[in-house]
């Protein structure tokens, strides 16, 4: 099982971050990140709640607290601690972004998950280390086993309904494509519910 760091930019989008994290949870892969990025998250998801969903400053601040402890606690080795020393060491375009490659090559990971590619360019990671944005990932890990790409969106589908509309199995996918890119991914997961299907009639 690889290793991936998740940046904030891939955790921020509802949708996004539970299918990335079901992947997760189905062990296709193990995720990392660094304080820094949970505290980033926290705070855009809590402005997000706010200026988007019209939901009250501490309501919000409340949920986007609840949901970092809940990747906490779900994730227990997923928080690479010690960067700090690596900070500065890296030469990226933005040195806010320093932590996050500090983070990823302590916790041995293969891939930075990230929308903002331009900000990790391939001559400043370290070997071994590549950057790649959440609609690749997406497709690589669902390669390796659709069916539990599968299972994971079925879950997701399954946990809906607790705070908004119910959705389907179909319906998610149909979202993680029309708003995330994920076509090729949701290709092979619709191939392995069809075999699912079929094994089961």
């Amino acid at each position: 099982m690889f290793t991936a760091l998740l940046d904030t930019s891939v955790l921020w989008p509802s949708l996004q971050r539970d299918f990335l994290l079901s992947l997760a949870i189905e062990q296709i892969y193990r995720p990392i990140w660094s304080s820094a990025i949970l505290a980033e998250l926290e705070y855009h998801e809590a402005r997000k709640l706010r200026d988007r969903h019209g939901i009250e400053t501490e309501q919000s601040e409340r949920r986007a607290a609840r949901l970092v402890s809940t990747m906490r606690s779900a994730f227990v080795d997923a928080e690479i601690t010690g960067w700090e020393a690596l900070e500065g060491t890296y030469g990226l375009p933005d040195p806010d972004d320093e932590h996050v490659v500090a983070a990823a090559h302590l916790g041995g990971a293969a891939v930075i998950v990230t929308s903002n590619l331009r900000d990790f360019p391939a001559s400043r990671l370290p070997s071994g280390m590549g950057a790649m944005p959440p609609h690749q990932f997406a497709l690589d890990a669902t390669q390796i086993s659709p069916h539990r790409a599968l299972t994971a969106v079925a879950e997701i589908a399954a946990r809906s309904g607790r705070s908004g509309p119910r959705s389907s199995t179909e319906v998610v996918i149909h979202r993680l494509e029309d708003k995330y890119g994920m076509t090729e991914a949701m290709t092979l997961v619709r191939e392995a519910a069809r075999r699912r299907s079929s094994l089961g009639s």
